[in-house]
């Protein structure tokens, strides 16, 4: 993903986790708000560069504190109540064992913008300003944006990861089937040639090739490359060769760029390229953008798999060097 596409992707997750987070809990459903202690104490360590650890492994059922970094000297309280009373209450709580931390909140589905303008009883004196202190959706978005596209990545990386969503087998095979169907219609070119039946292995070429964030989409999607498999068999038996109309695409945005793109950014623009070419279409029925991402994703990583695209690190890929 570019970096748009990464601040994206990272909007869309941590909203929707604030979303599902506040929907639950108005049912007495809690287990997505004990999930997201663990998910906060790896995503701010990410985000931040923290040390923290969820404090109820440790110490079950400690009070007013979940999360600690103790290189750092740092506590946490995370949190789907964002009111006054509520950090007032953590604060007063017995912290003296956290002498000289500072203490920070997080608040996982509501917006906390006006509690960073309140004074709040701290009798134990831990360091906490609420303007810095507080943290949100929207100020831990904001703080994102800020980001170079580097780390921007790594996020993005790290929520594919921790927020995995369920993939409905009959939707991805649906979708799959229709965007294979405009990127055949959209290849005017339609020659290309078969793909690589040489086997080889996949991490040598994604070393060979110098891919670094591309190794994570490549790992995740990978798996589903059976099913696209079973998808172009069906098209091809029908007299269709939709097969290689998709990947003779496919190749073609990368042969384009890959006189001035390398490595990931390379990587990046024919995922981009892919994606634009389906949403360009007429003949495209919007669909969610995650799922969109996901299907574009895997046609990628299949073209890569069968050679397609990138050197095959053996040296006799049908690809251009």
């Amino acid at each position: 993903m570019n970096r748009l596409n990464n601040v994206d992707y990272i909007i869309h997750k941590l909203s929707v986790l604030a979303y599902e987070i506040e929907q639950r809990g108005k049912l007495n459903l809690l287990d997505l708000h004990r999930h997201c202690e663990d998910f906060y104490a790896h995503f701010c360590n990410e985000l931040f560069s923290w040390q923290l650890r969820n404090l109820n492994v440790v110490k079950p059922n400690a009070e007013a504190i979940d999360l600690i970094d103790h290189v750092n000297k740092i506590v946490v309280q995370v949190s789907a109540t964002a009111t006054k009373s509520k950090i007032e209450s953590a604060l007063a709580k017995d912290l003296s064992a956290y002498a000289g931390f500072s203490f920070k909140f997080i608040s996982i589905s509501k917006g906390a913008a006006e509690l960073r303008t309140k004074s709040f009883a701290n009798p134990h004196r831990l360091t906490f300003d609420p303007q810095c202190d507080i943290h949100d959706i929207t100020s831990l978005l904001r703080y994102i944006g800020s980001l170079g596209a580097a780390h921007q990545q790594r996020i993005a990386s790290f929520l594919k990861k921790e927020l995995v969503a369920e993939v409905d087998p009959v939707s991805l095979e649906s979708n799959l089937a229709a965007i294979i169907t405009i990127l055949a219609q959209e290849n005017w070119r339609q020659n290309g040639s078969p793909p690589e039946t040489v086997p080889f292995d996949i991490d040598k070429k994604i070393e060979f090739n110098d891919l670094d964030r591309a190794r994570d989409i490549i790992e995740d999607y990978a798996i589903h490359c059976r099913r696209l498999d079973g998808i172009y068999n069906t098209f091809d038996r029908e007299g269709s060769n939709k097969s290689l109309a998709v990947l003779d695409s496919i190749k073609g945005f990368y042969s384009k760029h890959r006189t001035r793109l390398s490595n990931d950014d390379l990587f990046d623009k024919v995922v981009e390229c892919v994606a634009e070419r389906v949403q360009e279409s007429a003949n495209f029925t919007p669909i969610p953008r995650e799922e969109l991402d996901l299907c574009v994703n895997i046609l990628v990583v299949d073209a890569f798999t069968r050679c397609k695209i990138f050197k095959n690190p053996l040296g006799y890929a049908h690809v251009a060097a």
